[in-house]
């Protein structure tokens, strides 16, 4: 199966964002991915449950809805009722809730992600492998779009892609964060299947030409 692109709408202009989503709709992008931040987990507020409504309501992907915040599971219901298709949860933030916050996810018919930060064991997948559709790496702390992708994302990704072809089960790899067109051969390579790219699509002159070449790579 060849790999998925989610435009993140962080970096989108959100002053034209239907304009944005209809870009969107009309590229060889997969999913939106919308990074949902509260300035408490990470250090930016970004969005929340009534813009991810508004992108529903125009887009024509999977809604790729990523949880940057303290105590998701009290916003969970709410995102899958605006249009969420897939939530993906940081276990820095859910600590030992994380298996519980899991299934409740999966007990309300979409499917759900684990994230990691760089300076978090990979390994800790493992244990929820078997609970999850897509484990997403970030390749830079998260908060900020624009940033560079560490170095040990590629190598990060391979531990994972290995966890994931032990344990033999259907999940995506998304390494979301420092994505461009230079380096996503490589994270290919070390085992991703989906990319999320931010400024790299929205900040390029031809946004959608940006969206092909990273599908088409």
């Amino acid at each position: 199966m060849s790999h998925l692109i989610a435009p993140s709408l962080l970096s989108a202009d959100f002053s034209n964002l239907r304009k944005d989503i209809e870009m969107v709709n009309d590229s060889e992008a997969d999913w939106f991915h919308l990074d949902i931040m509260d300035g408490h987990f990470v250090p930016n507020i970004s969005f929340g449950i009534p813009v991810v409504k508004s992108v529903k309501k125009y887009s024509k992907k999977t809604l790729d809805v990523h949880l940057m915040i303290a105590n998701p599971e009290d916003y969970i219901e709410r995102f899958v009722k605006v249009g969420a298709d897939i939530i993906t949860i940081h276990v820095e933030a859910c600590k030992e809730k994380t298996a519980k916050i899991l299934k409740e996810i999966k007990l309300l018919n979409i499917k759900a992600g684990l994230a990691i930060n760089p300076d978090t064991d990979f390994k800790v997948i493992e244990k929820y492998i078997n609970k999850i559709d897509v484990a997403c790496l970030m390749g830079v702390f998260p908060g900020f779009g624009g940033q560079k992708i560490i170095d040990s994302t590629f190598r990060r990704c391979e531990g994972i892609r290995k966890i994931i072809a032990k344990n033999q089960v259907k999940c995506h790899l998304e390494v979301d964060g420092g994505v461009t067109a230079e380096n996503a051969n490589k994270l290919l390579e070390s085992g991703a299947d989906v990319l999320v790219a931010g400024s790299y699509v929205f900040r390029s002159n031809d946004p959608k030409k940006s969206i092909s070449d990273l599908k088409n790579i």
